[in-house]
């Protein structure tokens, strides 16, 4: 993604090199926050066709400032033990490898799907970092258990996971839901489904996420019954409605345009009923040359479907 090649050096690759990203880093603290919610069962959500999936990391409060805060303070209480040192906080704010450094650290391995995974908590969990001048001692990494388990690659509904350990981000739905800013490809619209923002099929397939932890952050818990919403009720939002409901979610950030043509996808996906043609129609003259297309699409689709 460009964002990451900004970071390309003729002298090396920043993400890579903690100390050409923050200069003087001697050590990297890593840490991580559990955020599954209590919220209604995804794999039933994902099995109806007229309600709206949204990633379970998404349903409540945008999650980068509230753990850069954590880390924040983390930070002032070490300050206030040993007196001032240099630091730099992050938490998905910059193309900091932040798996293979807590992997490195002993919060986890990465699993087949790319994300770690801890044997005590599973993968529901966000990272975070502090650079820091301060020469730490290191932690033992973390031995890989996935053994022949190879239940995310199954799941992924657009065979994103390419090989154990290898993610094509072309094809995940994560990205082309979230960071795709243009048309979805045709032939991933309908392995889509009802995904309208982001994916979580490889964690839902994940047998150590049998025992995953539940958040006890209550800003991690879902807002305005985005956990099972329909697909109808959400594409009849307008955008002062989207600004407003999605205010402090990480979703706000994708815009009301791709949030429509999201849904338009989904719906297209869904059963040809009348409540979905007429959602769609309502939008077929929309002013974005991007949603009409795509609603064209789903019109398309039920019509061929019928």
């Amino acid at each position: 993604m460009d964002y990451m090649a900004a970071y390309e050096t003729d002298a090396g690759n920043k993400r890579a090199r903690p100390s050409e990203l923050v200069p003087g880093t001697a050590s990297i603290i890593t840490a991580r926050m559990n955020y599954l919610p209590h919220a209604a069962d995804a794999l039933e959500t994902l099995a109806a066709g007229d309600r709206a999936f949204i990633s379970r990391y998404a349903l409540g409060r945008d999650y980068h400032k509230l753990l850069r805060a954590r880390l924040q303070k983390l930070a002032d209480r070490i300050t206030s033990e040993i007196g001032q040192f240099a630091y730099r906080v992050f938490t998905d704010s910059a193309p900091v490898m932040e798996a293979a450094l807590a992997q490195a650290s002993g919060l986890g391995w990465r699993g087949k799907h790319t994300l770690l995974l801890d044997r005590d908590a599973g993968s529901w969990f966000f990272l975070g970092e502090i650079f820091t001048d301060l020469a730490l001692a290191g932690d033992t990494p973390v031995t890989d258990h996935c053994g022949t388990c190879t239940a995310c690659i199954s799941a992924c509904p657009t065979a994103a996971i390419v090989a154990p350990y290898r993610l094509d981000a072309r094809l995940c739905v994560s990205y082309l839901s979230i960071e795709l800013k243009g048309s979805i490809p045709e032939a991933l619209r309908p392995l889509m489904g009802n995904r309208i923002y982001g994916c979580d099929d490889c964690q839902l397939a994940c047998p150590w996420n049998r025992v995953a932890v539940s958040t006890r952050e209550s800003d991690f818990a879902p807002r305005h019954g985005l956990d099972e919403a329909s697909l109808t009720d959400l594409f009849a939002w307008n955008e002062d409605d989207f600004n407003a409901r999605l205010a402090g979610s990480a979703i706000r950030r994708i815009g009301y345009e791709r949030w429509l043509r999201n849904i338009a996808v989904a719906l297209g996906n869904a059963a040809p009923d009348k409540e979905a043609l007429s959602a769609l129609r309502s939008r077929q003259d929309h002013p974005s040359a991007l949603v009409r297309e795509h609603v064209t699409w789903a019109l398309q689709r039920h019509a061929e479907n019928r």
